[in-house]
């Protein structure tokens, strides 16, 4: 059976099955997704994220609004203007549209994140890319677009 099952052709409607969804490591040690949907035209992102302890999402800015519901362990503002606010197993937080932060599970963590538009990441060397390193502006520029 597959992970994304079409209901009907009618209904519009899928059925996510992330239990057959095998863990996928991103670029950031210690963090794992599972894209429950992508929309590659609007940026629409919705995936659990899985977080060893003391993983760290590096200085990054949410386009658009960001929801995050914690279903195990804790997500930390690292750094940035909520510096040491801690969001609990069971708790949920949004951020604004361009906020900016680093994020860190110091004893790991289980997310569902929805994401309006994929984030910005900040390179040392001024890049500004996206969760799987591609530029930002050239893979969801058009997102901003009128």
């Amino acid at each position: 059976m597959d992970a994304v099952t079409p209901q009907s052709a009618d209904t519009h409607s899928y059925i996510v099955r992330p239990q057959d969804m095998e863990w996928q490591k991103t670029r950031f040690p210690g963090c794992e997704a599972k894209t429950l949907l992508l929309d590659r035209k609007t940026g629409l992102m919705t995936a659990l994220m899985r977080f060893a302890p003391g993983a760290v999402l590096p200085d990054h800015e949410h386009v658009n609004i960001e929801q995050t519901f914690v279903l195990e362990g804790a997500l930390v503002d690292k750094e940035g203007p909520a510096k040491g606010m801690t969001c609990a197993a069971g708790e949920f937080v949004w951020r604004e549209a361009g906020s900016r932060h680093v994020a860190w599970c110091p004893e790991g963590g289980l997310m569902l994140a929805i994401f309006q538009v994929p984030n910005k990441f900040f390179e040392a060397d001024g890049r500004v890319i996206d969760g799987s390193g591609a530029d930002w502006d050239e893979t969801w520029g058009h997102t901003r677009k009128g």
